[in-house]
């Protein structure tokens, strides 16, 4: 499916339906991972906090999914830089390329340091009860605690990745009114002028 500005699937100003709806289910099983295990520190009930544990490890998994879906989307439709990327200063197309990089790291480790905590911890888990994932760890109490910390630690560093990849996106739609916002918006309102794939992460090597 062709990202490329003036395709069917993809009109000018859009990206295609496959990127936007894996885009914001991405954001939908962020948002119930963190929800679950912050609801699960309030709890007392047993019960209840296994359930959300549950849920957390399911909807981190289904992020690690959809972000291997994504990254195959991409590579496949052939993506390239925006006309409002490149229009940017080349400090800026480095910066959108670096933190795009390091945003697929992040919803590639959190997940992976996650299952291998479970794994760690004796509690192997299948996404959706059904696909298992390899062992990525041996039983270990020693190394679950360790590995705690890493996927906590990695978690909040993602968090903070969401939150400036959020701020970007702000940016281009308040300040610089280049369509970048509305081009991952699904049926945004009004004509687009402009097409707003995403940064190109090869942009960090353009000249400026």
């Amino acid at each position: 499916m062709n990202d490329t500005p003036g395709s069917a699937a993809a009109p000018q100003g859009h990206h295609s339906p496959l990127t936007i709806a894996l885009h914001w289910a991405t954001l939908a099983g962020l948002l119930m991972a963190v929800a679950a295990v912050l609801l699960r520190e309030v709890l007392d009930s047993d019960n209840l906090r296994t359930q959300l544990l549950a849920l957390h490890r399911q909807a981190a998994l289904t992020v690690l999914v959809l972000l291997v879906l994504r990254l195959a989307a991409r590579l496949g439709s052939g993506l390239r830089a925006a006309p409002a990327v490149a229009a940017l200063p080349a400090w800026q197309r480095h910066a959108a390329s670096l933190s795009h990089l390091a945003l697929y790291a992040g919803l590639l480790a959190v997940p992976l340091l996650g299952s291998a905590l479970s794994d760690a911890r004796g509690q192997h888990t299948a996404w959706l009860g059904w696909l298992p994932l390899p062992r990525l760890a041996a039983t270990d109490p020693g190394l679950a605690d360790t590995l705690e910390d890493l996927h906590q630690w990695a978690a909040w560093a993602l968090g903070a990745l969401v939150l400036l990849h959020a701020g970007a996106a702000l940016w281009h739609h308040w300040v610089r009114r280049d369509g970048v916002l509305r081009a991952m918006w699904p049926r945004a309102p009004g004509p687009a002028t402009q097409a707003g794939t995403e940064p190109d992460l090869s942009s960090a090597r353009q000249q400026p």
